[in-house]
């Protein structure tokens, strides 16, 4: 094993009705759990996504609504997918874009108080596109010398990522066995993303802002000032319920940075007010 580590890495794969993180649901769940020495422990389970699978969908991963029309639903098996991930830093494949986003939308769907935020995620195609620009499938005889069988089966792709991510840092000697390093290597286009789906981002100098749209790189402050509904249509309109989460609650410190503003300002002593009543008006005449 190349990759030191300190704590356990959830190696997980998700295969979901769609890929519409806000409206889609997770059909199947597959998680490779590698500890510190070495040992591996797997995670498989088929969910009834309790909505439809669409034909596309169902010819790309095989499962149809007959398949899961009796498995247990994301909130029946809720505790035990906690238990399993509990105290594990994560990795999978695409997994920033697609599966870390699935997954959070669908921890909230089901009122979980997992926080995701706080683990470390990495990203191996981000790694692998920065280094060599392929498919999971190649990336798999790339690294591994073998043929990926069963591709697109949630517990291959999952047990086939961690074969490659292994297989990177043994090739790649400015790949650090770490997962922090790692973690930050494996972002998105460099991106430090506040919510998970990217719509929201940091700015170089740490500071929130908007990620797409017209107010692309404005600070959520800046924005608020200038258009102050336009929280309120993100809030409204078909956004992932995690990236509503992370903005909400990015308004409510800039709210609560304006109230201990003019907290301030009123406490300020008789003396210090009638000097910013001498400096407005020799700055206005």
């Amino acid at each position: 094993m190349n990759i030191s580590l300190i704590k356990p890495l959830a190696i997980f794969d998700i295969e979901a009705t769609g890929l519409d993180i806000s409206n889609d649901r997770i059909v199947e769940i597959a998680i490779l759990k590698v500890d510190p020495d070495g040992t591996q422990t797997k995670f498989l389970k088929r969910i009834n996504p309790e909505i439809p699978i669409p034909a596309e969908s169902s010819a790309i991963h095989g499962i149809f609504d007959k398949d899961i029309k009796n498995e247990p639903t994301l909130k029946d098996v809720l505790k035990e997918l906690e238990d399993f991930i509990t105290g594990c830093d994560f990795a999978g494949f695409n997994s920033n874009k697609f599966d870390l986003p699935m997954l959070a939308e669908e921890l909230l769907r089901v009122e979980s108080t997992f926080d995701l935020s706080k683990i470390n995620h990495i990203d191996v195609q981000n790694i692998f596109h920065k280094m060599e620009q392929r498919t999971l499938i190649a990336a798999y005889k790339f690294y591994c010398q073998k043929n990926l069988e069963n591709a697109h089966s949630a517990l291959a792709d999952a047990e086939a990522t961690w074969e490659v991510l292994d297989a990177q840092i043994a090739r790649y000697d400015e790949l650090k066995n770490d997962v922090p390093f790692l973690t930050e290597f494996s972002l998105y286009g460099d991106t430090k993303r506040l919510d998970f789906a990217g719509r929201l981002a940091f700015n170089e100098n740490g500071e929130a802002v908007y990620n797409f749209g017209k107010h692309k790189n404005k600070t959520i402050k800046s924005v608020a000032k200038i258009e102050p509904g336009y929280y309120g249509w993100m809030m409204d309109a078909n956004f992932p319920l995690y990236t509503k989460k992370c903005l909400k609650m990015e308004m409510e410190k800039i709210k609560s940075e304006i109230s201990s503003a003019r907290k301030t300002e009123k406490e300020a002593s008789p003396e210090e007010l009638k000097n910013k009543l001498e400096a407005l008006k020799n700055k206005f005449k």
